[in-house]
């Protein structure tokens, strides 16, 4: 989030695959509140920039890209070595993507090192996670079969509705439709 002459804007960098159906690879989005009626008069954006969608914009010249189309050409093909020339060219032409770039050369490879074992951590925790809210909901769901087939066998056997509902905990109107 970023605040330039009163306007907040967040940009998010779609990278992956086509989130809009248009061929425009950036979108503005004005917030509004429909319930009232109300605008915040562009004081707060959201932009979009699909990174997908780059390829026909890399291919143009640089002196003739926007400095959107040099960001998301910049973005999207920073790591690709047949764009290496077009990238340093973009970097020697954009004040703020050099800036960017010496930014990021800063950084120590412990720095670097403890975001790639932040990450990995990270993903360790959601998979493990994960994996409990399934035994989880197995065992919830283990339960709740065990409970009907006892009070299947105890319905089967004529035992009293209040009998059954204490041993099981399952409630009346279940009882009774089985």
């Amino acid at each position: 989030m970023c605040k330039s002459g009163g306007v907040w804007s967040k940009i998010a960098i779609l990278a992956k695959e086509r989130f809009f159906p248009d061929e425009n690879f950036t979108h503005n989005f004005l917030y509004y509140d429909p319930d009232s009626r109300v605008s915040l008069g562009g004081k707060t954006r959201i932009i979009t920039v699909e990174l997908v969608k780059t390829k026909p914009i890399a291919d143009k010249p640089v002196e003739e890209m926007t400095n959107a189309e040099l960001w998301a050409v910049f973005f999207q093909y920073l790591t690709d070595e047949e764009k290496r020339d077009k990238i340093i060219e973009i970097i020697n032409r954009e004040e703020g993507i050099a800036m960017a770039v010496e930014t990021l050369g800063t950084f120590t490879q412990n720095e670097i090192e403890y975001a790639r074992m932040s990450t990995l951590l990270k993903s360790e925790l959601d998979y493990q996670s994960g994996i409990a809210e399934a035994r989880s909901e197995g065992l919830t769901k283990g339960r709740n079969e065990a409970s009907f087939e006892i009070a299947r066998k105890m319905k089967n056997a004529g035992r009293p509705l209040s009998e059954i509902m204490e041993f099981t905990g399952l409630p009346l109107e279940t009882i009774e439709r089985m």
